[in-house]
C-alpha cells in the first residue's frame, strides 16, 4: 500500500512537471512589459527576413524569424535574437494567395487567432481583418489609400519609383470592432532597412493587444515590398 501510494506520487509530481512550462509562458506572455512606442525594424537585403522589435527603453521584446523557401508562410516569434525561447508561430493556412488566413499558435500549442488580407479591396489599399474564435475582432487598415495607388503608378520609373517608396511613407492603424483606433503603425524613411514605430492609442486586453501585435508583424512582412 505504502509503494502504491509513493506510486501516485510520483505520478502526480511528473504531471505537475509537465504542466510547469505552459504556465512559465503564459505568465511571460503577460508580463512582456510593452513600453510604448515600439521600435519595429528589419534589413531589406537579407536572405531570411528577421524583425526586431524594441520598446521605448530599448529593451528586445520579440525576434521574428521568417522561414525561407516554402510554399506556406511560416514565422517564428521569439522572445530576443538568442532564439532561445520560441512564443509564437505564425502559418499560413495554403499557398500565399491574397484571401489566405495567417494563424497564430503558441509554444504551448495554444490557439490565439489569426489575421487574413481582405482580398481584392487589398489591391488598391493595405485591409487586414483580424480574427479570435473564428470572429472579426480587429481591423487593420491603411490610413492614407491614396499613397499605395501613387506608389503604384510611380513604382515602375527608374529612379523615380524609388524616391517615391523612400518618401511615400504609409501609415497602418488597428481599430477594435466598435470602429475605436488601438496601435498605429508609422513607416519612417529608411533605406537600407525597413523601420516602422508603433503607438498605443487605447487601452486593450492583453491577449487582444498581443493579437494586434502580432497582426502588425505578419502585415508588415506582407508589404515588405514597400516603403
Amino acid at each position: 500500500m505504502l509503494l502504491e501510494s509513493s506510486s501516485i506520487l510520483n505520478r502526480v509530481q511528473s504531471q505537475q512537471l509537465i504542466l510547469i512550462p505552459n504556465a512559465t509562458f503564459i505568465a511571460s506572455v503577460s508580463e512582456l512589459g510593452m513600453k510604448y512606442p515600439l521600435d519595429l525594424r528589419f534589413t531589406i537585403f537579407s536572405l531570411s527576413q528577421q524583425i526586431t522589435v524594441r520598446d521605448a527603453d530599448g529593451k528586445s521584446i520579440l525576434f521574428v524569424k521568417q522561414k525561407m523557401f516554402r510554399f506556406k508562410e511560416k514565422i517564428e516569434v521569439f522572445s530576443d535574437d538568442s532564439m532561445q525561447k520560441k512564443l509564437f508561430e505564425i502559418n499560413a493556412d495554403r499557398i500565399i494567395d491574397f484571401s489566405a488566413n495567417y494563424h497564430f499558435t503558441s509554444a504551448d500549442g495554444s490557439d490565439w487567432g489569426a489575421v487574413r488580407r481582405r482580398g481584392m479591396r487589398s489591391l488598391w489599399s493595405a485591409h487586414y481583418e483580424i480574427i479570435e474564435n473564428g470572429v472579426v475582432d480587429m481591423n487593420l487598415q491603411e490610413e492614407d489609400p491614396w499613397k499605395k495607388i501613387l506608389e503604384s503608378l510611380l513604382g515602375e520609373i527608374p529612379f523615380v519609383g524609388f524616391l517615391a517608396i523612400y518618401l511615400l511613407n504609409p501609415t497602418y492603424l488597428i481599430s477594435m470592432a466598435d470602429g475605436t483606433p488601438a496601435l498605429r503603425a508609422l513607416k519612417k524613411p529608411s533605406i537600407f532597412e525597413r523601420y516602422f514605430v508603433i503607438e498605443k492609442l487605447a487601452e486593450l486586453d492583453e491577449d487582444d493587444e498581443l493579437r494586434a501585435l502580432l497582426s502588425m508583424i505578419m502585415m508588415v512582412l506582407l508589404e515588405k515590398s514597400r516603403g
